[in-house]
């Protein structure tokens, strides 16, 4: 399965996190596949909300957020969010501009935590560079955070 997702977004994300610490492509690599599974997770929970509702469109609502947070203000760019978001649903679904805007911010917020965890994990391993392993390990204790 191919990344939608840049690399260079989220190695900008895990950067702002790692608090000094080196970041491996490997990591970006990483973190970029499980906020595609994320997404597209996500956006197959949405198409299930709007075909409740009557609708094709998804809309932020849909994602459960009320408020749209600025475009400009993500790191992540919306387009291939917007692909992530197309993966798992059928191409009768539409995502409303707002709803694109909506699962980025999501996207991103769930890309902060788990790069501030990877940081926190690498540290624990006396390293200085935040690995795809760091990235992994979280998900396998993210029960525990």
């Amino acid at each position: 399965m191919s990344v939608e997702l840049p690399f260079a977004p989220v190695d900008a994300v895990i950067r702002r996190n790692a608090d000094g610490l080196r970041v491996s492509a490997d990591a970006a690599e990483e973190l970029a596949r499980r906020i595609q599974d994320h997404g597209a997770s996500l956006a197959v929970t949405a198409a299930t909300e709007a075909t409740t509702d009557g609708r094709k469109t998804l809309m932020p609502a849909d994602f459960g957020i009320e408020r749209v947070p600025e475009k400009d203000g993500l790191e992540l760019p919306v387009a291939p969010v917007d692909r992530i978001a197309r993966l798992d649903i059928d191409d009768d679904y539409r995502v409303a501009m707002d709803a694109r805007v909506a699962l980025a911010s999501i996207l991103e917020t769930y890309a902060d935590d788990t790069a501030a965890a990877a940081a926190t994990l690498a540290r624990h391993a006396d390293r200085r560079t935040i690995k795809a392993a760091d990235v992994e390990t979280y998900f396998e204790l993210e029960q525990y955070y």
